[in-house]
């Protein structure tokens, strides 16, 4: 196993395990980039939640000549949710694959740490509907030029969902709250829908407690953060108050209490309103709580 340390100009380089033991530990990943994430929170606890015909309720009128519905994970880790999530969307099983699956859903997975990235591209079983990229979100030149690149073979300029897992802490903690928000503004104007896994506070404060115990450098905006709290709250805040989506649905908890979160654009409701056959039979299996404002 390894870790990953931040280097002058954005570069991630990976650190022995021999040199130093201590990067053995979940705190040596300051960014979140765990290698193995998903030994500790494997995609079946999410996959749960969420209904396999999603997508095919999302977006019902894709035509041949717009399709494939076009996904972007940002914070794809080594690929295990997204290959995960593109199985579980199209009801593929175990070593099973479909010829013709990358004409239905393509997804650019796109991670700041190039190690977990190769990997993810060395064990990914659908290489032609699944792109993995190296990419820093945050940079704004970069993330335009490789965005804008994807969609284009598609002849598209907005993605149709967009996936973010467990992401928002450590933007937060790494870029403040004025980072979060222009993070959360940034993929808002990128996807018509948006499913969103925010890390609750208490993580926020586990994250800086595993970094001190290393003697590693503390976060540089931890203690001066004033979005705080109840952040499934306060992201949907920024996001429907500021951000011009629009709150669908709650998904329900994982075991690890973080909620999922489904958000569409508000330009998105008259073109393309969410099928009320969805609403009405998750509503009956009791799967989706919703959020009425």
């Amino acid at each position: 196993m390894a870790a990953f340390t931040k280097l002058a100009g954005g570069v991630v380089k990976e650190a022995a395990a021999e040199e130093d033991p201590r990067v053995l530990e979940p705190g040596a990943a300051p960014f979140g980039n765990f290698p193995h994430y998903s030994r500790f929170h494997p995609p079946e606890q999410r996959l749960r939640l969420l209904p396999p015909e999603l997508l095919r309720r999302l977006f019902p009128s894709q035509s041949p000549e717009t399709r494939p519905i076009l996904g972007l994970d940002v914070g794809c880790n080594s690929g295990d949710l997204s290959v995960a999530l593109y199985k579980h969307f199209l009801s593929l099983h175990d070593g099973e694959t479909c010829s013709d699956a990358s004409r239905e859903l393509r997804l650019l997975c796109c991670d700041i740490d190039p190690i977990l990235v190769e990997r993810a591209e060395k064990e990914c079983p659908f290489p032609d509907a699944l792109t993995f990229i190296t990419l820093d979100f945050m940079n704004q030149r970069t993330r335009k030029v490789l965005l804008n690149s994807f969609l284009s073979q598609f002849g598209r300029s907005v993605f149709d969902i967009g996936f973010c897992m467990s992401v928002t802490m450590w933007i937060h903690l790494n870029h403040g709250d004025h980072g979060l928000w222009e993070f959360l503004a940034h993929l808002s104007s990128l996807c018509r829908y948006l499913l969103v896994e925010p890390q609750p506070w208490k993580c926020y404060r586990a994250a800086a407690r595993r970094l001190r115990k290393l003697g590693l450098h503390d976060f540089d905006h931890f203690h001066s953060l004033a979005i705080r709290g109840d952040m499934a709250n306060q992201i949907v805040q920024i996001l429907t108050q500021d951000h011009g989506m629009e709150l669908v649905c709650c998904f329900g908890n994982t075991s690890w209490d973080r909620s999922l979160l489904l958000f569409r654009a508000k330009q998105t409701t008259e073109t393309h309103p969410i099928p009320e056959s969805l609403i009405e039979e998750e509503k009956e299996k009791n799967r989706l709580r919703f959020w009425r404002q």
